[in-house]
């Protein structure tokens, strides 16, 4: 029977090559550049929103009693595996 080889299909794409991308040309001096950054920075900051205090309330909320329902099902977990490790060794002839 004839082995028929396929193409092997790759799900990352190639990488990018020196020839893809766009030069970088940097026509400006540094000062225009820096300035033109704090610009944009300052144009991101306004889009960020600060939470309310019902939204800090309730967010901290979640936090804690989630570190309390975690913290509880480990301490459980760990009881239930040292129990069953200590029945295990006692069963094997330790002490």
């Amino acid at each position: 029977m004839p082995v028929v080889e396929r193409e092997k299909k790759s799900m990352a794409k190639p990488a990018a090559t020196t020839n893809d991308a766009a030069p970088v040309v940097r026509t400006e001096n540094p000062l225009t550049r820096s300035i033109q950054f704090f610009k944009d920075v300052r144009a991101e900051m306004r889009k960020v929103v600060t939470p309310s205090r019902e939204e800090v309330q309730s967010t901290t909320l979640v936090v804690i009693l989630s570190v309390f329902l975690f913290s509880a099902f480990f301490y459980v977990v760990d009881s239930v595996v040292g129990r069953a490790l200590q029945a295990l060794l006692h069963a094997l002839g330790g002490q």
